[in-house]
């Protein structure tokens, strides 16, 4: 069984890429969901995200929303919004935002080889999400949301890449945040089969985001798996959705914290508690840290540079993450805060909110201190992936986002 194969791609019909394309189904609230399709009929979030069609009072989990997503489906391909290719293919995908721009390939990943750990995890999954995914696969008998995963750059894959995306796209379209996404179709029998050799040769892929979407692709496979007793191995059932860059063009920005207050400290007490660790001055300006193991923080209207001392880091792959050692020698020990996932004291803002959103939130009297980090590294990810560790939560923040209805995996 291949790393990963083509497939017949489900996508928007020439000139409505447009009306189409959307943000990823879990990166808004319903409210906001709702929004955004006002005056777009086509959106995609009417696919992935149907409660939005519904009375505001259903819940998503509801099985009429996954009834409604299939038919919002059903009705975008009657009307030719959405057809799907006649033979199968890899896709070229190229995101740009800003000066920043990665190539990758939207391909179908074996869930075997997800399952045998050859395309690797770094964090764990909550089951009511994992289960609302393998839900809404099954409703619509498709794959909508792709799984973003990582492989080490290779130069046989990148100068394939390189080659198609010289031509004009087949897709191109710039979503209402800014970000490019092209695509071109490849469906050359000698390209197709290259790149299948390609991956079939490299060790191991990294799931960079979407850990519940292959979670419950890997569900749905099997049990698609014990109900079929003519089971091959090759139905589309057993892959999944992907798209693959290398890792030399991930863009991560900072995961930043903010928490609600000093767990009983006073300011100067819990300046005090953070000296017997960390090295601190004040700073004048947003302090954005300029290597591993420095970090800003702001606190009451004033903005810190903090660096850990040496004797405190870790070569460990997970205890030596920014977010752990914060977590490790200020968080937890100052802070009082043990369980990240579960404690309300403690909240997430990505990079892409930027240093502004942290003093805006402190100096709105609801949350006590904030603190900057330096981004988690691509390399970092992937050695506690091989290591088969799990990273803190909210360790990482790719930007570019995929976006969500430009080519889907259809199950039959």
């Amino acid at each position: 069984m291949s790393l990963i194969k083509p497939f017949p791609g489900l996508r928007p019909a020439p000139g409505r890429e447009a009306d189409v394309v959307a943000p990823p189904y879990d990166v808004m609230n319903r409210a906001e969901a709702k929004a955004m399709v006002e005056g777009r009929p086509w959106s995609f979030l009417h696919i992935s995200r149907p409660e939005i069609d519904l009375p505001d009072e259903t819940d998503p989990y509801d099985p009429a929303v996954y009834a409604k997503g299939r038919e919002n489906l059903d009705r975008m391909i009657a009307e030719g919004v959405l057809a799907r290719d006649t033979r199968p293919a890899y896709y070229a995908y190229r995101l740009t935002m800003g000066d920043h721009v990665q190539t990758g390939i939207v391909a179908a990943a074996s869930v075997a080889a997800y399952d045998a750990d050859r395309i690797k995890k770094h964090e764990f999954t909550r089951p009511v999400k994992e289960d609302d995914r393998v839900r809404q696969i099954d409703a619509l008998n498709a794959q909508t949301g792709p799984v973003f995963l990582v492989y080490r750059a290779d130069p046989v894959v990148d100068g394939i890449l390189a080659e198609v995306t010289g031509t004009a796209p087949d897709i191109d379209v710039t979503a209402t945040d800014g970000v490019r996404h092209e695509i071109w179709v490849i469906d050359d029998p000698q390209r197709v089969e290259a790149l299948t050799r390609a991956f079939d040769a490299m060790d191991a892929l990294y799931v960079a985001d979407g850990h519940h979407r292959s979670a419950a692709a890997s569900r749905v496979a099997a049990a698609r798996k014990a109900a079929n007793p003519n089971h091959a191995g090759e139905e589309p059932y057993n892959y999944f959705l992907s798209v693959i860059f290398p890792h030399d063009q991930m863009q991560i920005l900072d995961y930043n914290r903010v928490v609600r207050d000093l767990n009983g400290l006073s300011v100067p007490d819990f300046l005090a508690k953070i000296a017997e660790r960390f090295d601190f001055e004040a700073s004048e300006q947003p302090v954005r840290p300029r290597e591993p193991g420095e970090f800003g923080m702001y606190l009451d209207g004033q903005w810190y540079r903090l660096r850990l001392r040496d004797e405190y880091r870790s070569d460990d792959p997970v205890k030596g993450l920014d977010v752990s050692l914060l977590a490790d020698n200020l968080i937890e020990p100052v802070l009082g805060i043990s369980d990240p996932r579960r404690d309300e004291r403690i909240d997430f803002v990505g990079g892409i909110r930027g240093l502004g959103e942290l003093q805006k939130r402190v100096d709105s009297g609801d949350w006590a201190v904030a603190f900057s980090l330096y981004p988690t590294r691509m390399e970092a990810l992937m050695a506690v992936a091989d290591a088969g560790e799990v990273m803190p939560p909210k360790s990482t923040w790719f930007e570019p986002k995929l976006a969500d209805g430009l080519v889907s995996h259809v199950l039959d």
